[in-house]
């Protein structure tokens, strides 16, 4: 029974993780949609933050996972 409650809080993290990563993507690129200079400068920037936002989801995904595995083999 054990098992089944950590996969299913993993599945929780998984989702909170991921709604919270769009808020937060969703938040940065309204900042530089308000932001008054060309977009050709201000692409560098959204594209390294949209890069760096997903990276972090994708780092904590693969920990869940990991976590996930080691939870399977045991």
């Amino acid at each position: 029974m054990e098992k089944e409650q950590q996969r299913n809080l993993i599945g929780w993290i998984k989702r909170i993780a991921a709604v919270s990563t769009i808020a937060v993507w969703t938040y940065v690129m309204f900042t530089f949609l308000k932001d008054p200079g060309p977009f050709a400068e201000l692409a560098p920037y959204c594209m390294g933050s949209t890069m760096l936002i997903f990276g972090v989801l994708t780092g904590i995904f693969k920990g869940l996972e990991y976590w996930e595995s080691q939870i399977k083999s045991e």
